[in-house]
């Protein structure tokens, strides 16, 4: 256990220099009593035993999450780590996506309540095998493929908080292993087996098929993010140089390579239209100026000109 604990504390410092430089700066861990989870909260408890607490957000969308927080809580008291849990409601629609955005925002508001200077989640090497190859079998392009960052910031609206992931280059088995050694019992969550869900029958494939590397996936997956914010900074750069505005609209003279003309259109569309497109359709807008034909993208005309595209908002239709 003493080399797990040093490994961790390793992987920490690498993620996270400023806690290393101050003792005193507290990690926040956000924890939902599964295996994963817990074993973070565990190995941070060890690493910064006096500046570690930790959060249990209940979304009151399975019966036992009441109960599973109220044990995340009696393990966080017999170690003295202050705990809170954070009852959220999660609006209809897209219940995935609405429960992450209430999360988020549920744990960014404690943050600042607590001083948390950062917030660690226990995503691991399995986590981004799993995305990896989800994507890839959606031909999503490297935007998609890039795995999440050790480091970013908590995705909530207000000031920039940090998030961090430490666990990356772990597997999902050895941090069973330190929750088992620890004799603590794990919550059980069914959606985990539940076939309904993509990445529930990539994990049962990734199960049977012994040759994949998890940890080449993982890394994989976070060189496609390097190769990722590249991307981003050489966009940023074809916008500045080659995108003007003029009256209502902009225009863009590409000089780049298609995969950041691309970023650029999107960038374009979204400014105009208000709302992030799909990279599907900016592609097939994209072809579309290339082959000298104008188009339309949600409320965005784009046609060609002399020297680069033209984008503006479309007119409304008159009513009959």
């Amino acid at each position: 256990m003493q080399l797990t604990q040093e490994r961790f504390a390793a992987d920490l410092a690498k993620v996270w220099p400023e806690g290393g430089r101050d003792p005193a700066l507290r990690l926040g861990i956000a924890v939902s009593g599964g295996p994963d989870s817990l074993a973070l909260l565990l190995l941070a408890h060890a690493a910064r035993p006096d500046a570690v607490c930790a959060a249990t957000v209940d979304h009151g969308l399975r019966a036992e999450s009441a109960g599973e927080a109220v044990q995340v809580a009696r393990i966080c008291a017999e170690r003295g780590i202050a705990h809170e849990v954070l009852t959220i409601t999660v609006a209809e629609g897209n219940v995935q996506s609405q429960a992450r955005e209430a999360r988020y925002g549920a744990l960014s508001e404690w943050m600042r309540r607590r001083e948390v200077a950062a917030l660690a989640t226990a995503h691991h090497a399995d986590d981004q095998a799993e995305t990896l190859l989800m994507r890839l079998n959606r031909a999503s392009g490297v935007a998609g493929l890039a795995g999440v960052r050790e480091r970013g910031f908590v995705p909530a609206e207000g000031d920039a908080q940090l998030l961090i992931r430490p666990l990356l280059g772990w597997r999902k088995a050895e941090l069973a292993d330190v929750v088992a050694q620890a004799g603590l019992e794990p919550a059980d969550d069914p959606s985990n087996r539940n076939q309904a869900y993509d990445r529930v029958r990539m994990r049962q494939a990734l199960a049977q098929v012994d040759w994949l590397d998890v940890h080449a996936l993982a890394a994989s997956a976070q060189y496609l993010a390097e190769a990722d914010t590249a991307l981003e900074w050489a966009a940023e750069r074809e916008y500045g140089a080659r995108v003007q505005r003029e009256g209502l609209g902009m225009t863009y003279r590409p000089a780049a390579p298609r995969a950041i003309a691309l970023r650029v259109v999107a960038r374009i569309v979204e400014e105009i239209d208000g709302s992030a497109p799909r990279g599907s359709a900016v592609a097939r807008l994209f072809d579309s100026l290339l082959a000298r034909q104008p188009a339309m993208l949600g409320d965005v005309m784009a046609r060609p000109m002399p020297g680069g595209w033209a984008f503006s908002r479309a007119p409304k239709r008159r009513a009959i």
